[in-house]
């Protein structure tokens, strides 16, 4: 598995609106402009993400998206999973049948159970990383690692 700009940007915009939604609903072109994100694709994520329950939207005037969830309750694997929608690094790691069927040496391949410890390994740790760490560790350091840091700790 590759991880593709869904889960980055969608990385970016969660912790974007975890850094400026404490101020009320956050315009999607606000943070189109501070991350360098096209408006069309950011547009593309919040339907997933809204879909997934991670955040939530208002409209109107004065409308825009917020987290859902507190941000230690989103990590990012929530993330990943919503926006790549599958969770293995390999396509025969993916079905949890004993023959994957994929390869041309399906149910004869010693290497399959690397792949599947190997996925499981990495999202155990993207789980272990929650949005409120990441802020967190942005605000110890005064690292600006996706947008200004204005985070107050919940």
């Amino acid at each position: 598995m590759r991880l593709t700009t869904k889960s980055r940007y969608g990385t970016r915009l969660i912790l974007d609106l975890g850094v400026y939604g404490d101020q009320g609903p956050v315009p999607l072109n606000d943070v189109a402009r501070r991350q360098n994100i096209s408006l069309k694709y950011l547009e593309k994520l919040t339907v997933k993400l809204k879909k997934a329950g991670l955040i939530r939207s208002l409209r109107g005037p004065t409308g825009g998206h917020m987290l859902a969830k507190s941000p230690g309750e989103i990590s990012i694997g929530m993330i990943v999973r919503t926006l790549e929608g599958n969770t293995k690094i390999t396509d025969c790691a993916e079905d949890s049948k004993d023959l994957c069927g994929v390869c041309n040496k399906a149910g004869d391949c010693l290497s399959r159970w690397v792949w599947i410890e190997a996925s499981n390994a990495m999202f155990q740790k993207l789980d272990s990383i929650t949005v409120e760490f990441l802020l967190q560790m942005a605000n110890e350091k005064g690292d600006e690692p996706t947008c200004k840091t204005r985070h107050k700790s919940k």
